[in-house]
């Protein structure tokens, strides 16, 4: 026993020294962990500002840039690419040049893309020039350019370049279009303002005091700036829609709840047609089996027959601000005026659809799949409050809604739906 009596004394000691190395072990390995994660952000703003220099000596060597260019209309800026009048080198870096001033303005451009130049060179090579020749696009973070990073602003996928170009990017090179920029976005693409860890905030050209929206705020920004004619964004929930409505710009977008709908951004009408008409070809058709093989309709776009259109100045849901209530009669007022006839509908069952189908179609397991995307818990303050919400626990959502709703139901509706479905 007395042998033993050593061995016992020292067994709380030797306990003690084990928690206490665990717990050093842990906080070594959490902040190991921690300046991996801030080496890889750093790593990939390097590589940004690194583009963005060779970009502008690329500029200053080519001094042909004029502001005639900028201020053509798509269309007609294609015509002249297309007779030749304009070279697409020209055309080219005097974007180029002018994305550089509003990303400097702005922060709205994530990436150049230096392999705009062989694309450059491959158009000219081509025997038949497509509807978008010589266009420079710019395109969000999220679709894939081959060699290029589309980490939707969050850090896990940092290090893991596209293998292939998307589907999108294949059909507007072999369009002719040149894809230059790649655009910032809200981490996660789930936020209505543009802001993410790795890049940073990005500002309403129109106004450095506001937000240009999201999640496809970089397009918006810079397409609004004068940076680029034409962009390629994305909605599921107004991703599209809030840009360009914040921005002052035009979109085609047909959003569903999943997956989202790709569609462009523009400054007029006439270069959503453009696009639309070069996008919906044979080549999008055989490499996108889910996109109908309906070629665009310009017999129906150029009509000038009257149409039968429904309109709506409230949902019943959310409370319309009085400048986009007058946005809405406006509009009627100049279809009206113009031969067509508005016919005024209320949606239905709008509750029901952003309580029940809406939110929690977003939120099916809870948030839970959301909540695993943010590695190394690296959270954007702007989407912080979300996050917080998500962790509460299903019981603590559920009474947190019950006390909120008399006073605040959208925020109850909210809590509801980040519960998700039984």
């Amino acid at each position: 026993m007395r042998q033993l009596l050593p061995e016992t004394e020292l067994a709380p000691a030797a306990a003690l020294a084990l928690l206490c190395g665990s717990a050093a072990a842990v906080v070594v390995w959490k902040w190991l962990d921690k300046r991996h994660i801030q080496k890889k952000m750093e790593e990939a703003r390097r590589t940004r500002d690194e583009g963005v220099k060779k970009m502008a000596k690329a500029v200053q060597q080519f001094r042909e840039q004029t502001d005639a260019i900028l201020s053509l209309p798509l269309l007609e800026l294609a015509g002249r690419l297309q007779e030749g009048s304009l070279s697409p080198r020209t055309v080219l870096y005097t974007y180029i040049q002018k994305a550089l001033e509003v990303t400097q303005q702005t922060n709205c451009v994530q990436y150049f893309i230096p392999e705009c130049e062989e694309q450059l060179q491959e158009i000219q090579q081509q025997r038949e020039k497509g509807l978008l020749y010589g266009i420079p696009v710019s395109i969000k973070d999220h679709i894939g350019h081959e060699g290029h990073l589309s980490t939707c602003g969050l850090v896990k996928f940092l290090g893991n370049p596209e293998q292939e170009d998307s589907v999108l990017v294949k059909v507007l090179k072999r369009q002719g279009a040149i894809p230059f920029a790649k655009t910032n976005v809200p981490q996660s693409l789930f936020n209505y303002d543009c802001s993410n860890p790795i890049f940073g905030q990005t500002l309403n050209p129109l106004n450095h005091q506001k937000t240009p929206g999201g999640s496809s705020g970089g397009e918006g920004a810079l397409i609004a700036g004068g940076g680029s004619l034409l962009g390629i964004g994305s909605d599921v929930g107004g991703s599209i829609r809030l840009p360009c409505s914040f921005c002052g710009l035009y979109i085609f977008s047909h959003p569903m709840p999943v997956p989202c709908a790709l569609g462009p951004i523009a400054r007029d009408v006439d270069s959503l047609a453009l696009c639309m008409k070069a996008l919906l070809c044979e080549e999008m058709f055989r490499l996108d089996p889910t996109v109908p093989p309906i070629p665009f309709n310009e017999e129906v776009y150029s009509s000038s027959a009257p149409l039968r259109i429904g309109y709506y100045d409230t949902d019943g849901y959310f409370s319309l601000p009085p400048c986009m209530q007058r946005a809405v009669h406006e509009t009627r007022e100049a279809l009206q005026a113009a031969g067509h006839e508005l016919v005024l509908f209320s949606p239905l069952h709008i509750h029901h659809v952003m309580t029940e189908l809406f939110l929690k179609t977003f939120f099916a397991d809870g948030g839970r799949a959301w909540l695993d995307v943010f590695t190394g818990n690296i959270v954007d303050p702007s989407l912080k409050p979300q996050v917080n919400f998500c962790k509460i626990p299903r019981l603590g959502k559920k009474m947190l809604a019950l006390i909120l709703k008399p006073l605040f139901p959208r925020m109850a509706d909210y809590l509801n739906g980040l519960c998700g479905m039984r």
